[in-house]
């Protein structure tokens, strides 16, 4: 699935910290976007998460974390998952505000999240914490489902495909 990459980039975020942000301020990089939850049996995902981060990062890469309670196993206060993700997975990738990944009043990036398939084909509302969407540079989405790890070889593979080769 590919949208324009215009319209993505336009997409207005917010940090954990409150600082504004553009997803087109990671235009030119290869995004992992992550719907994450400090309480969910998959939160052991963040050590593969973190993982990714560390290895391609200098190559144009980054996961983007998007806490949400909307399946109600994420923290209370921002400062409650900033600590979370700090302290108990040394997290260095970008962490935004609690995010509502379904429902008529989603965020505009998942609202466009929704149109990426996953490998059986099939699109749709978020089904549960840890849903990862790979975002390639030209609009390209690839999802992968929660029982999915982050490290899994295909994931792997479409980051590695498409970062800049020297």
């Amino acid at each position: 699935m590919t949208m324009s990459a215009t319209s993505l980039h336009d997409i207005p975020l917010t940090r954990l910290d409150g600082s504004p942000e553009r997803l087109g301020d990671y235009a030119d990089k290869v995004l992992l976007v992550v719907n994450v939850a400090s309480r969910c049996g998959y939160a052991r995902q963040y050590e593969q998460l973190e993982m990714l981060q560390r290895t391609y990062a200098s190559h144009g890469f980054s996961v983007l974390g998007f806490p949400s309670n909307q399946f109600a196993q994420e923290l209370g206060s921002a400062d409650a998952i900033e600590e979370y993700c700090s302290t108990t997975w040394g997290t260095t990738f970008p962490i935004f505000e609690k995010t509502k990944v379904n429902g008529r009043s989603k965020h505009p990036l998942f609202e466009a999240l929704h149109e990426a398939k996953d490998p059986d084909g099939r699109s749709g509302r978020v089904k549960w914490n840890f849903e990862k969407f790979l975002v390639l540079p030209n609009g390209e989405m690839h999802r992968f489902r929660s029982s999915t790890l982050p490290d899994d070889p295909q994931i792997v593979e479409l980051i590695e495909g498409a970062l800049p080769h020297d």
